[in-house]
């Protein structure tokens, strides 16, 4: 792939208002996200740079705005999406410093990452990305950790779920929504069969076999009154996959919906839900 180029996407349709969404929940993953790994990929920043990082699954570039400021040394980040606008709003808000005052230049790579090589990561000094391994397959993963793994560099997957949701106060209906909202993140769609919560414990296996070094971290949303119209929207997306799964739960969540809704505009619903935070490092 070279810069800007077109190729085929994988088949994930992004909702109308992906964008919005994404914004929403920038400042819960910032909280989130494992610091102590960063400070682990720092110490492998070694020379005089410039910094090659690739950000897989770039969206609006949420992980690039938290993460080059706190990286030292000239940086080149090259975004990766299936979507033009989105990659388009990523670059516009890209900063332009990194954590010592030397310059981050930002380019864009339209297409399927997933057909990423070790060849098209040659040089990078880091591979990234933020909430993207549970919408890849098992092939997916293990082609991406190849090139990952092939590209002898860290790589650092942010924010992917586990599967586990609390939410207070608690409902008896909270855990059947679960189990039919993680049976929907594992379903097959456009023939291709999605991890889901199992995503990161293929994709840390899959750097083992390739004889990296991983560790992981909880990175947990943690929504309470302050993050209501995030709660908000978050249940409201979580419910729908749910019914979605499950079409019978459609009519007997409708009294629990307005319930949880109303909790969550008074701020009186918590959220908690579960990720890991991924580094792994070649030895």
């Amino acid at each position: 792939m070279t810069e800007h180029q077109v190729v085929a996407a994988p088949p994930i349709e992004l909702p109308p208002d992906f964008a919005q969404w994404l914004a929403l929940r920038e400042p819960a993953d910032v909280a989130a996200r494992a610091a102590d790994l960063v400070d682990a990929v720092r110490v492998t920043l070694t020379g005089d740079g410039p910094y090659v990082v690739h950000d897989l699954g770039a969206g609006t570039g949420s992980l690039g705005r938290w993460l080059a400021p706190l990286l030292p040394g000239p940086q080149h980040w090259i975004l990766y999406d299936q979507d033009p606008d989105l990659l388009a709003r990523a670059r516009a808000g890209m900063p332009a410093t990194a954590a010592d005052g030397s310059p981050v230049t930002v380019a864009t790579r339209q297409g399927d990452l997933t057909r990423l090589t070790a060849a098209d990561l040659a040089g990078a000094a880091l591979v990234t990305a933020s909430a993207l391994l549970d919408m890849l397959t098992a092939a997916e993963i293990d082609r991406l950790v190849a090139a990952s793994a092939g590209a002898r560099c860290p790589a650092l997957f942010l924010i992917s779920v586990t599967g586990t949701v609390r939410l207070t106060p608690a409902d008896p209906l909270d855990d059947e929504i679960g189990a039919a909202f993680n049976a929907h993140q594992r379903r097959a769609a456009g023939g291709r069969r999605l991890l889901g919560p199992d995503a990161v414990d293929a994709c840390a296996d899959g750097f083992t076999r390739h004889g990296m070094t991983v560790r992981t971290r909880p990175s947990p949303w943690r929504l309470g009154p302050a993050q209501a119209t995030l709660a908000a929207r978050w249940f409201t997306g979580w419910l729908a996959a749910a019914c979605e799964q499950r079409p019978e739960l459609t009519e007997i969540t409708r009294e629990y919906a307005r319930r949880r809704l109303a909790e969550a505009d008074g701020g009186r619903l918590g959220v908690l839900v579960e990720h890991t935070d991924l580094l792994a490092l070649p030895d």
